[in-house]
């Protein structure tokens, strides 16, 4: 304390005043003295010596738990927490909460199954999933399912059934009837299912006349192709396109009724002389032409005729109807064959190049080739899945072409009586059908609207014509050269197409109803169309006092 008085205070010393002009600053002023130094520090006591280390020892027991309070009444903290517990109210769950507890299990449940279902092996064909459905003894098919449907059913189904431990021991019984049965048939014997059908010794001769036919055919036009490609005074663009132009000039010629039906078919004679209609009423009839003037009936079908055709000589000619029958006919006429062995309707019929032969599509399924002189069936053809509707040969006579509402054509070998060709590329049924006379191209025409150019060397559609707005009745290529190609349709028109670039070259309107069937004149000069409006039209080239097609 004395040290703290003895402490004087540090007086501050006064600013210093401004000086209004710069003069000589005046002296410091004097520094205060120093405090004195502080007093000195206690000295620090002597610390105490630490106490000796003591042993450290045993930890006693711990004590026995006391006994359980036999009064309720004098319960400690814990039986006081229980017995508020138990006086507390109960609350119920509501219903709500129970159908949503319920729903949501039930979603768990429905997860759960699908993660199953999806690693589930499931058939993909329709005909195992009906067989796997069928072995499980449940409904095969039900109302408006469809193919995926029934698969997702099945698939449900037999997880539902492993979720149970039934799917096993099911398809194992399934598995072991399926096992007797086959013991049973086993021990009854094979039984052999030939894939052929076995030919009459007229086929086998057919077969080979048609070769030895074939062969000098295709001989002599690949020949004449030569010939033709090395002369030089041949110009065969300089041809297609004078044959081109004079079918631009084409006109209705000549108009007439026909029946009073709606007419189906119509065909010239190789010469040119008639030309030959059927109709709905069954009867057909021949014309003379180019005047259109009637010649004679042809009667002997119950039902409606669908298609007529000339021998390739001019001196026959047959009708096909739906009475399963074709007819054999001279040009005055008269019946002479009637060929009986079709299961259902006949469409098309056409005759063999050699003119021995004739074959007729149905819708049994199947195409027929006939002998014209007897009258037997030589053949009956299948592969079509369903009904065959166009059918015609080629030049050389070593194959013919079919086509049928399974949007499929098909080339068969008549050497050997194989299928060579499956011309794919129509989504609907297809009509029309005809072979070029060069040799190797095939035009198709269906209910797509579209005719299609295939080419046999390839075996693919080179050229696809948007031809009509309605389905396509009937193709044909001009019958010497194959210089145009004429297409009808059920769009009221028949159109003529350049066969070098397929482009439009001619529309021939006039009919009012749906134009069923069409041909054209050997030489090129006409083109006939006959439609439901029961209208036969001539159309000609006019202007030329020289044959369109006379082009050698």
């Amino acid at each position: 304390m004395e040290s703290q008085d003895q402490n004087p205070t540090k007086t501050p010393s006064p600013p210093p005043s401004p000086s209004p002009s710069p003069s000589p600053s005046p002296p410091p002023p004097p520094i205060a003295a120093l405090p004195p130094p502080l007093a000195a520090l206690p000295p620090r006591p002597t610390p105490m010596p630490a106490p000796p280390l003591v042993p450290l020892r045993p930890r006693p027991p711990p004590p026995p738990p006391p006994p359980p309070i036999q009064n309720p009444q004098a319960s400690s903290s814990d039986s006081d927490d229980n017995a508020t517990d138990a006086d507390a109210p109960i609350y119920e769950v509501s219903e709500e909460s129970k159908q949503a507890r319920e729903r949501q299990e039930k979603a768990k449940q429905d997860l759960l199954m699908k993660r199953r279902a999806f690693a589930l092996a499931v058939p993909t064909n329709d005909s195992a999933v009906r067989a796997r459905l069928r072995r499980l003894g449940e409904p095969v098919t039900m109302f408006g399912e469809r193919e995926m449907e029934r698969r997702d059913r099945l698939r449900m189904i037999m997880v539902k059934l492993d979720a149970e431990g039934q799917l096993e021991r099911l398809l194992k019984a399934h598995e072991e009837e399926e096992e007797e049965a086959a013991a049973e048939d086993e021990e009854e014997g094979p039984q052999s299912y030939p894939f052929y059908t076995e030919g009459p010794r007229a086929l086998l001769e057919a077969r080979i006349g048609i070769a030895r036919y074939s062969i000098a055919r295709a001989k002599a036009r690949v020949a004449r192709a030569k010939r033709r490609r090395d002369d030089p005074d041949e110009d065969e663009e300089a041809e297609m396109n004078w044959a081109v132009e004079q079918v631009k000039g084409l006109v209705l010629d000549c108009s007439e009724i026909g029946e009073d039906r709606p007419l189906t078919g119509c065909a010239f004679s190789p010469d040119g002389s008639l030309l030959a209609t059927c109709a709905m009423n069954g009867v057909g009839r021949l014309w003379n032409m180019p005047r259109l003037s009637k010649v004679a009936p042809l009667k002997g079908h119950t039902e409606r005729a669908t298609d007529v055709a000339f021998s390739p000589m001019g001196r026959f000619l047959a009708t096909a109807s739906a009475d399963h029958t074709a007819i054999l006919w001279n040009t005055e006429g008269t019946m002479l064959k009637k060929f009986v062995g079709h299961l259902d309707r006949l469409a098309r019929i056409a005759f063999h190049p050699s003119g021995k032969y004739m074959g007729t599509a149905s819708f049994d399924k199947t195409w027929r080739l006939w002998d014209v002189d007897t009258g037997v069936e030589l053949l009956l053809q299948e592969g079509h899945s369903r009904s065959v509707y166009g059918i015609c040969f080629h030049n050389d006579g070593s194959l013919v072409a079919s086509c049928g509402l399974d949007a499929l054509a098909r080339v068969w070998d008549l050497r050997t009586g194989r299928s060579i060709l499956a011309l794919e590329g129509h989504v609907k049924p297809v009509y029309g059908i005809n072979f070029s006379p060069n040799g190797y191209h095939l035009a198709t025409g269906g209910e797509d609207n579209t005719c299609r150019i295939w080419d046999l060397r390839k075996k693919k559609s080179i050229y696809v014509i948007p031809a009509h707005t309605n389905l396509v009745s009937q193709v044909k290529f001009e019958p010497q050269e194959g210089y145009f190609l004429a297409t009808a349709s059920y769009d009221m028109t028949a159109k003529i197409w350049s066969a070098r670039d397929f482009k439009l070259v001619k529309t021939l309107s006039g009919h009012e109803a749906k134009i069923a069937s069409l041909d054209i004149v050997e030489d090129g000069k006409y083109v006939a169309t006959a439609a439901h409006d029961r209208k036969i039209k001539l159309w000609a080239c006019r202007g030329n006092e020289k044959k369109a097609m006379d082009v050698d």
